[in-house]
Formats: C-alpha cells, sequence, structure tokens
C-alpha cells in the first residue's frame, strides 16, 4: 500500500509542477484535474492486484443500494484538496482505507508535495514516515484547526464559544494528520463530509488516541 500510494504521488506531483494543467468543474461544483484521474486509475488497478474487492472512489460514484451491501471493500479519495492542488499551496493529500464490517482497519494519507506519510493500522498504532505517532497534548490553552476552503459561521461560533483563540489552517486531510501527531487539538467541521474524505483519517485518528464523533449525537 505504501509503495502504491508513493507511485500515485509520483505522478501527481508531476503534475503539480507543470506550469499548466486543465481545470474542469463537476457537478457538484467541486474542481477537477488530471492529477485526480490519474491517480484513480493508478490506485484502483493497484489496489485490484493487492485485494481484488470493490472500491469505492470519489471519482468513481457506485449507489448506496449496492455498497450498502459491501462489508469488505476499498475506500480512496485519489485526490483530496484540489482546491489547495490548484492553488498550490502544498496542502493536498492521496488517501487510502481498507473497511471492514463498516469501519476502517487501515489507512494511509499521503502529501506528496510535503513528503508526509500517515497510516494507522487497527490494534497496530498510527505512523507519520514509520515513526509512531500519538497526540499526548495536555494543552490548557487548547489549538484549534480548520479548512483553507470549508470553513463556515458555525466553525467561528465553535471556536468563539470553546474559548479556543489559537486557529491554524490546512487543507485536505492533513487537520486529521495534525490532530494525530499532537499539534492541533481539535477540529470541528459544520460543512458535511463524504466517506473517501474521513475514512483514512478516523482510524489514523483512533490509533493516535483521538476520536471522530458526531458533532449532533456526541457518539463516534
Amino acid at each position: 500500500l505504501i509503495k502504491l500510494i508513493r507511485k500515485s504521488g509520483t505522478e501527481v506531483l508531476d503534475i503539480y509542477n507543470q506550469n499548466n494543467f486543465d481545470i474542469k468543474i463537476k457537478s457538484d461544483d467541486s474542481p477537477i484535474t488530471k492529477a485526480d484521474v490519474l491517480s484513480n486509475k493508478i490506485l484502483i488497478e493497484g489496489l485490484f492486484k493487492i485485494d481484488p474487492i470493490p472500491v469505492l472512489s470519489e471519482e468513481e460514484f457506485v449507489d448506496f443500494n449496492i455498497r450498502k451491501k459491501w462489508n469488505k471493500f476499498w475506500i480512496i479519495d485519489p485526490l483530496d484538496g484540489t482546491k489547495d492542488f490548484i492553488a498550490k499551496n502544498g496542502e493536498f493529500t492521496i488517501n487510502i482505507a481498507l473497511i471492514e464490517g463498516r469501519k476502517p482497519v487501515i489507512g494511509l494519507i499521503y502529501a506528496p508535495a510535503l513528503n508526509d506519510l500517515y497510516w494507522g493500522i487497527k490494534g497496530k498504532g498510527a505512523f507519520k514516515n514509520g515513526k509512531k505517532i500519538f497526540n499526548r497534548s495536555i494543552r490548557k490553552n487548547i489549538i484549534g484547526v480548520q479548512s483553507r476552503f470549508h470553513c463556515n459561521k458555525e466553525t467561528e461560533i465553535f471556536f468563539k464559544k470553546n474559548m479556543i483563540n489559537k486557529v491554524r489552517k490546512f487543507g485536505s486531510a492533513l487537520k486529521f494528520c495534525k490532530l494525530a501527531e499532537g499539534s492541533v487539538d481539535v477540529y470541528p467541521r459544520y460543512t458535511g463530509s463524504m466517506e473517501w474524505d474521513i475514512a483514512a483519517g478516523d482510524i489514523i485518528l483512533q490509533e493516535s488516541g483521538c476520536k471522530m464523533i458526531n458533532i449532533e449525537t456526541n457518539k463516534e
């Protein structure tokens, strides 16, 4: 999996370093580039060789009535943070997770422009570039984190209500990684999300001592 995600990252980085690349707009008004498409192809082909089970990708829609019956499958975001990719801030990632029984058991998040690779394995821990990480923060002045492109009024209210004065901004699934390594403490998300955005981050967070909870039910 590490070999595959790095291979995808190399190809994505080649496109990223070009002066110009085509940008198209999908039906949900989100951008897509040839890097998204190429990464998607590399990952799906590579994952099939590792374990030929179904793949759920942001770039290949599968109807919920079909995928709700899947017990074991791959879930990928071939290029998370396409807006960061286009803005050339380096904060885009490639996300892979293995789902078993509706829960992620393996997750990888790779930021090729930063050359940082995070992963988590159920019961085995979370890692950054091969070194184990754990959020051991005991800060009294909590540090928040928010998206560069998906912040809204509810997020600002959350920080104010909880007297969180220091807030850092990161793109893509890097926010989960920053939580896992303990450089930030809380990430409120009020703008919705999809399975491919959070699956890999979920298991990395679990294995680093953090939790991802539903803001309405307070349950995982």
